[in-house]
């Protein structure tokens, strides 16, 4: 699942400007692409529970950092995913 990464804000809610080092990774994004699945193993494939333009939520570690076109996207496994964001 690719996913784009929300955008988090830079101030807190005090009205202090964040380092970067500082901020917090964000856990929310668009799903941007979705695979075919994964193959379980009777053969069969499991179909992925997200589909394009859904929310979601994510584990705060988990997935792969891709950088394309000035824009940061994640890569991760359906698995990973903690919920759909309505």
């Amino acid at each position: 699942v690719l996913i784009e990464v929300a955008k988090e804000e830079e101030k807190t809610v005090g009205g202090l400007v964040l380092a970067s080092a500082a901020k917090e990774r964000p856990q929310t994004g668009t799903v941007i692409a979705v695979g075919e699945g994964r193959v379980l193993d009777n053969g069969e494939l499991a179909a992925v529970p997200v589909q394009v333009g859904d929310t979601v939520l994510f584990e705060k570690y988990a997935g792969s950092e891709v950088k394309y076109d000035g824009k940061e996207y994640l890569i991760f496994s359906a698995k990973d995913i903690v919920a759909i964001v309505e």
